[in-house]
């Protein structure tokens, strides 16, 4: 009977270390083999709410929540990547090709800095040299200007030039025509191969002393790029090259900002310049007194024009640019004005007289874009009026329009501008 008590006995102590051996097993490895499905549900719910705390951006693998953004973060990531790839192939070192710009003439700081949106250092405008580089596609850019920048004293690290030029008076193309000599000897030296020019031609179109210089009349200009609307533009080796902004009085490159494009703009118009007597501008004066919409749009004649601004008529300009729908353009001397371009900038829609000045610029009647050839064979999206006397009915009709409607308006000026410069 002892016997078989201490048989049983321990019979009943090893099925208890048998038992503790499987519960152990299954404590430390059982878990390993297999997930309840009630544990996997468990574990979504409590990290929803950590994704959610790291932002739409991040998103979890095998999650069945739709993400409305989706498709979204596709776009923007791919974006990402093909812009670090660009970034990442961008060339560096060697490029295959190498131009030097000359700016002889304030209307080279607009090519660089407003067209190829470059830097220069120093920043300080009124600095002797500047400099800047750039690289678009294969080709390497470096500019220089500023009165130090003189024929035979600064490097010429390329035989490929662009020459900036200022050719509106007698005095300017005197100094016009020495640079035109200096790079003809580089190019008997063999220093230079190939010349361009970007000139700021007279208001009249009285660009004949430049003509000698062209290779086709056995100079070395190859290629001509001239402001305003010469009849010898033929898109061949002579193109037509925007005035742009008046640089010469410091107008900045200027940014599209949120409240630019969105915000109510408390006049109807403006115009800040000189009227001249008997002028259609002094028309226009009149035109806006007999209606009193002179007292909705932003208005500051003077007399006598001012070739230089101060810090505040510089900034009395872009705040009526910035705070005004319209931007009345009346002509000067020529049709084509800085102004034109400095509304561009703040997205103030030009209202342009559209007509014809003296001198030999073309003739409309032979030239049927003709003035303006180059803005409106880019559609520009300006108003172009005959007459100021249609001035009111175009005010009238401004009052109606909504916000939305001037918002979407402004949007397509600033996008036409900068498309317009990139080509």
């Amino acid at each position: 009977m002892r016997l078989t008590r201490k048989r049983f006995c321990s019979f009943i102590i090893a099925l208890y270390c048998l038992f503790s051996l499987y519960a152990a097993y299954l404590v430390f490895f059982g878990h390993r083999s297999r997930v309840p499905t009630a544990t996997s549900r468990g574990f979504r719910k409590r990290a929803a709410p950590a994704r959610e705390r790291r932002g739409r951006e991040q998103s979890t693998l095998g999650s069945e929540e739709w993400n409305p953004w989706e498709e979204d973060e596709k776009n923007e990531q791919q974006h990402r990547v093909k812009t670090s790839l660009q970034v990442l192939n961008k060339p560096k070192g060697k490029t295959d090709h190498s131009i030097q710009i000359w700016g002889k003439a304030a209307i080279g700081l607009y090519l660089w800095e407003h067209i190829f949106e470059g830097l220069l250092d120093p920043t300080d405008v009124t600095a002797q040299w500047r400099e800047g580089k750039s690289i678009v596609g294969n080709t390497h850019y470096s500019f220089l200007t500023g009165p130090s920048v003189v024929p035979g004293y600064f490097p010429i690290d390329t035989s490929n030039v662009v020459l900036v030029l200022n050719g509106r008076e007698k005095a300017k193309i005197s100094h016009a025509t020495q640079w035109l000599f200096f790079a003809q000897t580089l190019m008997k030296t063999q220093k230079l191969q190939h010349l361009a020019v970007v000139l700021l031609g007279n208001e009249l179109c009285n660009n004949d002393w430049i003509l000698k210089f062209l290779k086709k009349n056995g100079g070395l200009v190859e290629l001509l790029f001239i402001t305003y609307d010469s009849p010898w533009i033929n898109d061949v080796d002579i193109f037509q090259w925007p005035l742009g902004v008046a640089t010469y009085r410091n107008f900045p490159v200027v940014e599209a900002s949120w409240s630019m494009l969105h915000d109510e703009r408390p006049y109807l118009c403006n115009f800040l310049g000189t009227v001249y007597e008997n002028s259609s501008r002094q028309a226009l004066m009149n035109i806006l007194k007999q209606d009193g919409n002179d007292k909705l749009c932003w208005i500051s004649a003077r007399q006598q024009w001012q070739p230089q601004e101060t810090n505040v008529s510089l900034k009395n300009y872009q705040d009526a640019l910035l705070h005004s729908d319209l931007t009345l353009c009346p002509v000067g001397v020529n049709t084509e004005c800085y102004r034109i371009y400095e509304a561009c900038s703040y997205g103030s829609i030009p209202v342009v007289e559209d007509v014809m000045t003296g001198g030999n610029c073309g003739n409309s009647s032979v030239h049927y874009n003709a003035p303006l050839q180059l803005l409106k064979s880019r559609g520009a999206p300006f108003i172009f009026i005959k007459n100021w006397k249609e001035l009111p009915a175009i005010l009238e009709k401004e009052k109606t329009i909504v916000l939305q409607e001037k918002i979407q308006r402004r949007k397509e000026l600033l996008q036409w501008y900068q498309h317009f410069k990139t080509e």
